[in-house]
């Protein structure tokens, strides 16, 4: 059958998720986990790569695999055997042709910064601090002008892949920021993404809250195409995958 599992990772340890010769990743642990439980080492399907570090609380990944193990039960048994920074929140059966990637129509990610001069003692992985008041009101305006399908080459680091290849009109459904106490959030939700799209984007808001950047100045970089432009790619330990979205006919 083909299997869905819903995951959720600390991706501190983790080169992303992607198996990779040059270090640990997160699938690979997870395909130890299969392995131990389920006497085979199917290839799995993740929702995305992500990258070193960054962090995710719903992540989607199908394999197909024979099991007697109930799959309201397997989370249980995957989770004993994998590492505590890893966790199975789910596992369903999906349709033959379900791909956790090419069947995905929405991926939503969250950005967050600590605005604060101190340190969290107790959350240091998980946010990147900036010690100087930020204008959030701004972010917010500036973050509703990256909604809508663009060209968004300005947002995509140097030495991509798919930008090599001109394929880098993306289609962003919502883009926010918003303050919750000490922390700024930006959220954004879109059909795909570039290499490091949303960490420069989040960059660029964040230029934006240090008024070294307007928030009309977004239009005119992104038809720009110019990477240069554009703010700071930030440090992958402040990015979370929130939540994958799939069509209803993907669900059984």
């Amino acid at each position: 059958m083909n299997i869905l599992c819903t995951i959720a990772y600390r991706g501190t340890a983790y080169h992303g998720f992607q198996v990779q010769k040059n270090g640990l990743t997160v699938c690979e642990v997870f395909q130890d986990a299969l392995e131990a439980v389920l006497g085979t080492r199917p290839d799995v399907k993740g929702c995305s790569r992500t990258d070193a570090g960054v962090h995710a609380a719903a992540f989607c990944l199908n394999f197909h695999a024979e099991t007697r193990i109930p799959l309201e039960k397997l989370p249980l048994a995957l989770n004993s055997r994998l590492p505590a920074d890893v966790r199975v929140l789910e596992a369903r059966q999906v349709p033959e042709e379900f791909h956790a990637r090419y069947s995905a129509h929405a991926k939503t990610y969250c950005y967050r910064i600590r605005n604060s001069a101190i340190d969290s003692p107790f959350s240091q992985e998980y946010y990147y601090r900036v010690p100087g008041e930020l204008d959030t009101a701004a972010m917010g305006r500036a973050a509703k002008q990256f909604v809508g399908t663009h060209d968004f080459t300005a947002l995509c680091s140097a030495g991509s892949e798919i930008a090599a290849r001109g394929d880098t009109v993306r289609t962003i459904t919502a883009c926010g920021a918003e303050r919750q106490g000490e922390m700024v959030l930006i959220t954004v939700t879109a059909d795909g993404y570039l290499y490091n799209m949303v960490r420069i984007l989040a960059g660029t808001l964040l230029e934006v809250g240090q008024h070294r950047l307007k928030p009309e100045d977004i239009p005119h970089i992104l038809e720009g195409r110019d990477r240069s432009r554009a703010g700071p790619t930030l440090p992958a330990k402040g990015l979370f995958l929130q939540r994958v979205e799939y069509p209803r006919q993907d669900e059984t």
